[in-house]
């Protein structure tokens, strides 16, 4: 017995795996096979097992993935799931993807390099706002109303993301660092004044157990957490950017607290004149909070990376208006099912995909595709979720809802691109696997020269610089360079209909050298419109060719197709019965209506239904196609009895685009299915002078092969099934946001305006983000490189020079946040 089901929550292979795993152990299971792109479970088992056993399995295993039966794939609601304190509305990850596109059920650190996890931004269930009593806090409820214990009217609950929550958990815990290392540091600098002011109240020794005690909070409660992360990367092998503060600071600590418990077993050198050894609870209190400062800014910081999400989650609306029974009825985003009638009210944002059924709008779309200027839709026009009516009311049918819409596949997107590793990433990882251990040996190093050939005291001088070479280095400023960088350039491209699928695209994209662009709905608008339908036999007049036309083309979504059929409806022609309806890609359609074969498309298609064209028929096709217009033939019973002539307008910006992007050094081709005389007539208007015409998508895939094997980096730009191949093919495919969606998941870039502009845009993009990436490693390599041979001491032989260990930490601490920074340059960026 088998069965399939639907799988929501996967997004990874990993997940995939995970899925499988946990149906196959389900008891009498006999095998589970899930296919993540298309979100089903095939399960075999020996008897029929209610849907609600394996509801159960992965629920019990953590509530992730959800199984639903396979009619009901699109109309999911999100249930609400009951998630651990602290948890907030998404799945967690790590800023340097040290595990990939790994993610986490709760906040924390990272288990490879310690760092916090940063909380994946995305639409929730509804708008995830609480509600509580002002009296009764205790009162959460999930929408406004009355207290049940008092009556008072609820308040609207702030709900902090994890981010915020982290943030003003090291904001609490800095403050107080600050209060106790603040009298530490005043006492330990107090030594460097004559007749020290503060030995006239207590002895030396008395003001070591004054600094211990101040230390305490500050080393076991504000800042405890980079030792637990320290020991964590010991335990587990993963040496990390703690590893070095856990045992610097560490270090430094303890020998302060041997010192002064145990003053005798140290030589003179570490003694003051009192007798009292010398403590550093300073360094290791003052190196603990600006490294918690460090990590405070980087909190701060890494929140503003990735806010182009946050401000397309804010486009997400929680509420509509749905028309019951003629009433108008104010519903939950999470309630709405397909083919539900909603109104939009003018300025009200659009609450799923859909189809307008009537009435017009001026739709302000720019918010997804960067486009400042409205657009105005009329009845049958697509409407997109998140985009904002003008001032007309218009009624709607859902088409999309939930994870399926098109601004929740944007954020989807934009995550999963964020966390992809760009291939120049490599060099960093490379480097950081040995970083660690180098810089433990280099310390060691340092003590052992300073002890032997170092200026009295040389035990002192060794601790010292041994210290700050551990505290200096900073292996997170390497691990951050390209990760910040990708996740600043993925959401400015979203921000600009640019939906970049991973960051190896990006890496593409910058040296890209030849684009191939097909013609029609990417050099085209896409809007075919039919401009004459003509009979060559007696036999047939023009109403009985396109009566064929339509019966045919009413089976096709091909953009021709979908013409011919608009036609036939303005000229009020009813079409057929088609049986045996075929589409041959690249050529055209066939079917048998009325006990005849019938086939419509160009010259290979009629040679496929061994239909004969004259050369009257060519002549008469050609005065069309030298214009500029796609012509297809009719054949019935084997003989060519008609034809039509499509025009499909120029994109305004096409030709502006193609200049932009010849001046950058790409060489652009045009490729199309369509005959040499239309493909010469578009080629011509927009100064491409190469172009292939006659191009089946075997033809394109191949033409792809022939270019990279000549060393070019190719793009290329289509938006029909039958570019798919080649999308694929190429080292960049560039899908048109308003085609087909097998060619948007070939693609690795899609334009959601489907503007060939979009291209160019995403070629600046691409340069502006390889170019920071490039900053951040040179800065982060530099820093290191310059960073641990001055704290080891090298300048001292020929410039007196020495690195305090609190002014490594505070350069160490500023490291990473100078790579985040450079990188929320790119937010400013012209594209």
């Amino acid at each position: 017995m088998k069965h399939t089901y639907h799988i929501h929550g996967m997004t990874c292979n990993g997940c995939r795996s995970h899925v499988e795993e946990t149906l196959s152990k389900v008891a009498g299971v006999l095998k589970a096979t899930v296919d993540l792109k298309k979100a089903e479970a095939t399960i075999e088992m020996d008897k029929h097992l209610p849907i609600e056993v394996f509801q159960d399995a992965l629920k019990n295993d953590g509530g992730r993935y959800s199984i639903h039966k396979l009619e009901a794939r699109h109309q999911i609601k999100e249930e609400k799931k009951e998630k651990p304190k602290g948890m907030g509305t998404g799945t967690f990850y790590c800023p340097m993807h040290c595990e990939g596109d790994k993610t986490y059920n709760k906040p924390g650190d990272c288990p490879v390099c310690g760092m916090d996890l940063v909380e994946e931004q995305k639409i929730g269930s509804g708008t995830g706002q609480e509600w509580t009593c002002p009296m009764h806090p205790e009162v959460v409820k999930d929408e406004a109303g009355s207290c049940p214990i008092c009556g008072m009217d609820l308040v609207p609950k702030a709900n902090l993301s994890a981010e915020e929550k982290t943030y003003k958990k090291l904001l609490k815990k800095f403050w107080l660092a600050m209060a106790f290392t603040l009298p530490i540091f005043i006492i330990a600098m107090s030594e460097m004044l004559n007749n020290n002011p503060l030995y006239a109240v207590l002895e030396q020794k008395y003001w070591n157990w004054i600094q211990f005690a101040l230390s305490i909070p500050v080393v076991f409660y504000a800042t405890w957490m980079f030792f637990e992360r320290a020991y964590k990367s010991i335990k587990t092998g993963n040496l990390n950017m703690f590893t070095l503060i856990g045992i610097g600071a560490g270090v430094a600590w303890l020998f302060s607290v041997v010192g002064m418990l145990f003053p005798n077993v140290f030589p003179a050198q570490f003694k003051t004149e009192s007798g009292a050894v010398h403590v550093y609870f300073e360094a290791a209190t003052v190196i603990l909070t600006l490294v918690l400062l460090g990590q405070l800014l980087e909190a701060r910081a890494h929140s503003k990376t990735n806010s182009a999400v946050k401000e397309l989650l804010k486009l997400a609306p929680s509420k509509a208006v749905k028309v019951v029974d003629g009433e108008d009825v104010e519903v939950s985003i999470d309630s709405i099912v397909l083919h539900d009638i909603l109104k939009v009210k003018p300025g009200d944002k659009i609450p799923v995909d859909g189809v307008i059924t009537q009435g017009t709008a001026s739709i302000d779309e720019s918010m997804i595709t960067g486009e400042p200027i409205p657009v105005d839709k009329s009845i049958g026009d697509k409407v997109s979720s998140g985009t904002i009516n003008g001032n007309q009311a218009f009624l709607m049918k859902a088409e999309k809802i939930g994870s399926d819409t098109l601004l929740s596949q944007i954020i989807h997107m934009v995550n999963e691109a964020s966390r992809s590793r760009a291939p120049i990433q490599k060099l960093a990882d490379k480097i950081s696997a040995y970083f660690v251990p180098i810089v433990v040996g280099v310390s060691i190093l340092t003590f052992g020269v300073w002890a032997i050939w170092g200026p009295e005291p040389a035990y002192v001088y060794a601790l010292v610089n041994a210290i700050a070479v551990l505290i200096i280095a900073c292996p997170c400023a390497l691990g951050l360079a390209t990760p910040m960088s990708v996740m600043v350039g993925v959401g400015k491209g979203a921000q600009n209909g640019i939906l970049i699928k991973n960051a190896e695209a990006l890496e593409r994209m910058d040296k890209v050298t030849t684009l191939i662009v097909d013609k029609t709905g990417t050099l085209t608008e896409g809007k075919p419109t039919v401009e004459k339908v003509g009979a060559f036999n007696s036999h047939f007049n023009d109403k009985e060719v396109l009566e064929y036309m339509v019966s045919l083309n009413a089976n096709s979504e091909h953009p021709l197709a979908e013409a011919v059929v608009r036609y036939g409806k303005e000229q009020q022609v009813k079409g057929q019965n088609a049986q045996g309806f075929k589409a041959v890609t690249g050529k055209g359609v066939a079917a048998v209506i009325n006990t005849k074969p019938v086939a419509l498309g160009n010259t290979e298609m009629m040679a496929h239904a061994k239909a004969k064209i004259t050369p009257e028929m060519q002549t008469e096709a050609k005065k069309y196609q030298q214009q500029g217009k796609t012509v297809s033939f009719l054949s019935v019973d084997e003989i060519v009895v008609g034809y039509v002539a499509i025009g499909d307008k120029i994109k305004a910006t096409s030709k502006k685009a193609i200049k932009a992007l010849q001046d950058q050094g790409v060489g652009v081709i045009m490729l199309t299915g369509d005959n040499h005389d239309t493909a010469q007539a578009v080629a011509s208007e927009l100064n491409l002078a190469d172009f292939k015409a006659g191009m089946l998508p075997e033809d394109k895939l191949k033409e792809v092969e022939r270019l990279q094997a000549k060393n070019e980096v190719v793009a290329m730009a289509g938006d029909g099934i039958n570019d798919a191949p080649a999308l694929a093919k190429s080292d960049v495919g560039i899908a048109m946001g308003t085609g087909t969606d097998v060619a948007i998941e070939s693609a690795m870039i899609t334009l959601v305006k489907g503007d060939l502009h979009g291209i160019v845009k995403a070629k600046r993009l691409s340069g502006a983000v390889m170019k920071n990436i490039k900053q951040n490693l040179f800065f982060a390599l530099v820093y290191n490189a310059l960073g641990v041979p001055v704290a080891a001491g090298v300048l001292f032989p020929f410039f007196g020079i020495l690195l305090s260990p609190m002014i490594a930490a505070l350069a160490m601490s500023f490291s990473s946040v100078s790579v985040i920074t450079n990188a929320l340059r790119l937010k400013n960026i012209k594209l």
